[in-house]
């Protein structure tokens, strides 16, 4: 589905989101305002601001978020983690969005805070997500999302505890996951037939993340257990001062993925954009995602 047929539909297009972070200088808001106008004529099926590692930016997500609802036809989808509140407190913030128009969460545990080791739960909060997700089930009818992890979560003691995990939070009331970002396509897809082994069928919509800055992809990768295979250390080396040439590695690496996952049927994706539109938009125009006056 690399391409719109004279016969196709918009609707044959795949479907995407994007997850976006919450700036914190009048500049980068500017860079994160540019690459959300640029990416809306893509009509994703939402957009996700994150909350911070730690929870630490509450009120910037919240503000972001207020203004996609206000200011675009988007539909904002927050995140909300067990991080650093009670259970009254992030029902309120969960309230306050339903209230704002909000009917999408992206429900996740979140990481431990800066300077400890180790995840300890709120002693009132949301122990986990998948209890995070049954509490914001019952404050209302949202349409939630969660997080799997196809080369298993950092913090579990296996992959089938991980997998455990993942069910549920999905039996919780979430509708679909959304993987960490990979590299290793097979990886993916050995993960997608685990899943449907343990009788998971709900969506397991791939996360994919454009490289700008290899360094920086590294550190990602360390922090949350994804492999950054040799061969992708061998197409970036010797482009640590060369811009130009490594948007094009970058754009050639991702587009060569998602080829490779819709020829496997997948037909949904979620980019994490680093707040930049180019590579996003290059992505979804190698996969056929177009803006709607220009496929029909």
């Amino acid at each position: 589905m690399t391409s719109q047929s004279p016969d196709s539909s918009p609707r044959d297009m795949p479907s995407v989101t994007f997850e976006f972070f919450p700036p914190n200088s009048p500049a980068m808001a500017e860079t994160l305002w540019n690459s959300i106008e640029r990416l809306a004529v893509l009509e994703p099926r939402f957009v996700s601001v994150t909350y911070g590692a730690d929870g630490s930016t509450r009120e910037r997500t919240h503000a972001a978020v207020k203004r996609i609802t206000n200011e675009t036809s988007l539909t904002a989808a927050p995140h909300l983690t067990c991080i650093g509140a009670s259970k009254d407190e992030i029902d309120k913030i969960a309230q306050e969005y339903w209230e704002m128009g909000v009917r999408h969460l992206v429900a996740l545990r979140g990481d431990p805070a800066s300077g400890t080791d180790a995840y300890v739960p709120h002693p009132q909060g949301y122990a986990y997500a998948a209890e995070l997700v049954a509490g914001l089930t019952k404050v209302a009818d949202f349409d939630i999302t969660v997080a799997a992890y196809p080369e298993v979560h950092p913090g579990a003691t296996s992959a089938q505890s991980d997998l455990d995990n993942l069910k549920r939070k999905l039996g919780a009331g979430a509708s679909r996951a959304i993987t960490q970002f990979f590299f290793d396509n097979d990886c993916y897809l050995r993960f997608r037939d685990r899943c449907a082994s343990a009788g998971i069928d709900s969506a397991l919509v791939p996360g994919i993340l454009p490289i700008t800055r290899f360094p920086q992809l590294t550190r990602f990768a360390e922090m949350c257990g994804a492999t950054v295979p040799q061969w992708l250390h061998d197409r970036f080396d010797g482009l640590e001062n060369d811009a130009e040439t490594r948007q094009l590695i970058a754009a050639s690496v991702a587009i060569e993925q998602v080829r490779i996952l819709s020829k496997e049927g997948i037909d949904e994706f979620h980019f994490y954009t680093l707040n930049r539109s180019e590579l996003t938009f290059a992505i979804c125009h190698a996969l056929g995602v177009r803006p709607l006056a220009l496929a029909s």
